[in-house]
């Protein structure tokens, strides 16, 4: 026999309620038996607060509620039936609504966001994006995102994991070596507005991370993936090991968060403003990316070889730059 519901409380009660309204509105016409299942309460429990919203409105202009200031509901469906109809609401209209660039820009985002391979296929993404089309103060400018190679990626990727095939793809990794590679796809997660896949490498011989940006040449074989359920498959993406390096680095506190998948230990100390922290990294090439995305707010301070990788970066960046601007002046005085 299942557990009765607790009554709701306080506030609990007032979230409810607030849910409740736009709930009855999109339905238009709920059985009070569907709507106890839907929210998880008793059908008593509804019938209440269908009567308290028949009491609830907006005081009009001269501050008393008059007829037409108030929810009304058809009493004969929902005494006879039990069947709830609102026929009159107040104060729905009112809510503020987005702009039709705002809504635009929400519904380009949930578009990429139902590109993951997580969301494929969404039936809450879509909906949520009808729902803001048809709230917008006007109708939104049709965007689209457009598709990466990452994104043709992942859809391969997602099919070799949906059936359980061995993939084969050419890796390009931090240090700028290539290397045709055979693994077991087991999982794609994402970290920040990178994709990454933790496969069986079968040239490693472990578990290990692909960053799906850095794949060419994918390839779903015939081979079945191997039982890898003794293995462990880690939470996180970044896992220590022996031989990672050491970075100690100045940092302004409020990008520390963002560099908390690094962190060697929790110890820091305040240098000139800042935090002193030590990283953890599998080589100083990681250096240069995480540096990029934290311009001004981080400082590599030790050890040598990492200031210098990162220096060295930083220089041929810059003069790529240069070059750029010298060809730029040289085609204008041809002119």
């Amino acid at each position: 026999m299942a557990a009765r519901p607790k009554p709701l409380k306080g506030p609990d009660k007032l979230v409810f309620l607030l849910s409740f309204v736009p709930y009855l509105l999109e339905q238009r016409v709920v059985d009070v038996a569907e709507a106890a299942t839907h929210f998880g309460m008793t059908e008593e429990e509804i019938r209440e607060a269908v009567r308290l919203i028949a009491t609830s409105g907006l005081p009009g202009s001269t501050g008393t509620y008059q007829p037409n200031d108030l929810f009304d509901i058809d009493w004969d469906s929902f005494e006879d039936d039990d069947v709830i109809v609102i026929v009159h609401h107040v104060a729905i209209d009112d809510a503020p609504r987005l702009s039709a660039r705002e809504a635009a820009a929400l519904i380009a985002g949930l578009q990429y966001l139902s590109a993951s391979p997580e969301n494929a296929d969404s039936a809450s993404l879509a909906s949520l994006m009808d729902k803001l089309t048809a709230g917008a103060s006007a109708a939104p400018s049709r965007l689209a995102v457009a598709e990466s190679e990452a994104d043709a990626s992942l859809a391969t990727i997602r099919s070799a994991v949906a059936e359980g095939r061995q993939l084969e793809f050419d890796y390009l990794n931090a240090r700028g070596e290539r290397r045709r590679r055979r693994a077991d796809p087991l999982r794609i997660i994402s970290q920040d507005a990178d994709w990454y896949l933790q496969a069986y490498c079968h040239l490693r011989e472990d578990v290990r991370n692909f960053r799906v940006d850095r794949m060419s040449g994918l390839l779903v074989t015939e081979e079945p993936i191997g039982d890898h359920s003794h293995r462990r498959v880690p939470d996180t993406l970044f896992q220590g090991s022996d031989s990672d390096l050491d970075v100690v680095v100045d940092v302004s506190p409020e990008a520390l968060p963002l560099i908390a998948d690094y962190l060697a230990d929790s110890s820091t100390q305040e240098v000139d403003e800042r935090l002193r922290v030590t990283l953890r990294l599998a080589h100083v090439h990681g250096l240069k990316r995480l540096v990029a995305g934290l311009p001004g707010l981080i400082t590599v301070v030790a050890p040598a070889e990492a200031r210098a990788a990162v220096a060295d970066w930083a220089a041929a960046g810059l003069a790529g730059y240069s070059d750029a601007g010298t060809m730029r002046e040289r085609r204008t005085g041809d002119r």
